[in-house]
């Protein structure tokens, strides 16, 4: 039996967020584009195909802006994508400093 389609990134986020509906498309798809910046800002640089390492920073950002969260809880996914970023751009195969990737 073949494998079924795998789900696109935004497929993705929308399970993480549990957002069943087509109607927040548009606004999950700047906030993914928002997170590739930020990533970049932060110096990673993102693999053509995506793993699994940078969906994780890239749903994280989308549940800290897209979420109703707790004070408690948005510093605590706040912490974690600061952490996720700061892993990736520290981490080889995911920078270009200094022309080396």
């Amino acid at each position: 039996m073949a494998d079924p389609t795998p789900l696109t990134l935004l497929q993705k986020v929308k399970l993480a967020l549990r957002v069943t509906v087509d109607a927040y498309n548009e606004d999950l798809t700047t906030l993914i584009a928002s997170a590739k910046l930020d990533l970049g800002i932060g110096g990673v640089v993102l693999p053509e195909t995506l793993d699994e390492i940078c969906e994780r920073a890239i749903i994280t950002y989308c549940k800290i802006h897209f979420l109703t969260l707790t004070d408690g809880e948005y510093s605590r996914m706040k912490a974690s994508y600061d952490e996720q970023k700061a892993q990736l751009a520290t981490a080889t195969g995911y920078t270009n400093w200094g022309g080396v990737t």
